[in-house]
């Protein structure tokens, strides 16, 4: 039988994703542009300036938590590979950690959730619900919700299955909060420079596309996968593939909007939200854990590829 190789693709994978997640979140926590702008946003409305202070201010002290997570992940793959290999106590107390500092991370939104969802001066604003108040709590309360859980069952002194359903939960209520993130960043995008404009910008059209119908069809095929799998008491019994193209979908989606910028130029409210403010921008690196997963070969890899310990 030969010898397992230590370094594999996924393993190469997992580790630029690490990376890339910490110096996105890294940048992210040292740009203080945000300080001030209630004041200008808010000039002539205190309400408003009262609720953009309050958001920002939170949405900072959470984002510490990433931050922290983003830490403690680079620490633990840069460990893995120095040490070649981890026991598996270490390894599901780092991976533990960074679960639940990403939890927390996502709980920072709830204020902007129920901000969204209230009407304003001139009433009730709609878009401002689709773009800001329906994402932000479906993100602050599925999220953290089941990523406590997750945490909570990953041991290796306790059954897999439970863990395996929270893990799934937690996929569902991420690609869901990020197709109505995007799709109402869209409208808002299209209300502002016109169906026109959108027709003859074809990478826009691409974009508002993989956005308002890609993101949706990627939230009900991982809903369908979620359910499909609710019978694995093991890490290894998942469709590695179908996680695969999972993550390869959802990384792609943020690399494609992020080499539109820069092949095509030009500037507008889409782009001012998906690299400007964006926080979730580092997952144009997941393709790199994705596509191993998805050109794997299940049978005589999972074991390796689906345990957390390896």
């Amino acid at each position: 039988m030969s010898e397992q190789k230590f370094v594999t693709p996924l393993k190469v994978g997992l580790i630029i994703v690490a990376i890339t997640y910490f110096l996105f979140t890294l940048h992210q926590t040292f740009m203080f542009q945000w300080i001030g702008e209630w004041e200008y946003i808010g000039a002539n409305n205190p309400q408003t300036a009262t609720w953009v202070f309050i958001t920002d201010v939170q949405a900072y002290v959470f984002l510490l938590f990433r931050f922290a997570a983003g830490i403690l992940a680079v620490s633990g793959v840069t460990l893995y590979f120095v040490k070649k290999g981890l026991p598996q106590a270490t390894t599901y107390k780092l991976l533990r950690g960074v679960i639940v500092l990403e939890g927390i991370y996502w709980l920072g939104l709830l204020t902007s959730g129920i901000w969204g969802m209230l009407p304003t001066a001139r009433g009730f604003n709609v878009v401002f619900m689709l773009s800001t108040g329906i994402p932000c709590l479906v993100g602050s309360i599925g999220i953290p919700i089941a990523m406590f859980m997750l945490a909570y069952k990953l041991s290796p002194h306790k059954p897999a299955k439970p863990a395996i359903k929270w893990a799934l939960i937690a996929g569902i209520f991420y690609v869901l909060t990020l197709w109505l993130n995007n799709t109402g960043m869209w409208i808002t995008t299209v209300m502002g420079k016109g169906t026109e404009w959108l027709l003859t910008s074809p990478e826009s059209m691409v974009s508002f596309a993989s956005a308002v119908f890609g993101l949706l069809a990627l939230t009900i095929y991982t809903a369908y996968f979620a359910k499909k799998s609710t019978a694995a008491s093991e890490w290894a019994q998942l469709n590695l593939r179908a996680v695969g193209s999972i993550v390869t979908a959802l990384g792609l989606f943020f690399l494609w909007n992020y080499l539109t910028w820069i092949l095509f130029g030009g500037w507008n409210e889409w782009y001012a939200w998906i690299l400007g403010h964006n926080l979730d921008l580092w997952m144009l690196s997941l393709p790199l854990v994705g596509l191993p997963l998805l050109f794997s070969n299940t049978n005589s890899h999972s074991q390796n590829y689906a345990d957390p310990q390896q």
